[in-house]
């Protein structure tokens, strides 16, 4: 995917993520970094079944925008829902689970600050 597609593709996650009320928004470049995808997105909600309302919606509207259909695993149980939209991966977390595994920390390696982009 060219790099204003993957801009692209990256502002509507966040926007979605955004309208759907999800917490403590966090935005990792991958960029260099591993070839699995170019962005990570880790989001937290308030409960399972908003974690698994979050992933349902993103996943439509990344269809419906072009970006589809994508990959999602973790329904129904809905702890931690991994959405794989190719150039972005979005891990939708309750919050407890988020804070055991610390993808920020794991993948943040290396970075500045500024590099690793926290969004409230």
């Amino acid at each position: 995917m060219a790099e204003h597609q993957t801009d692209a593709l990256l502002a509507l996650v966040l926007k979605q993520l955004d309208d759907d009320q999800a917490q403590d928004i966090v935005t990792i470049d991958l960029e260099g970094k591993s070839s699995i995808a170019d962005h990570m997105v880790i989001v937290s909600g308030r409960s399972t079944r908003q974690v698994a309302s979050m992933a349902q919606k993103l996943a439509e509207t990344l269809k419906q925008n072009g970006y589809g259909p994508v990959k999602l695993e973790g329904l129904p149980a809905a702890d931690w829902v991994l959405l794989d939209a190719g150039d972005v991966v979005v891990h939708l977390f309750r919050p407890e689970v988020r804070s055991f595994y610390n993808l920020e920390r794991m993948w943040a390696f290396g970075d500045t600050p500024d590099k690793a982009i926290g969004r409230a």
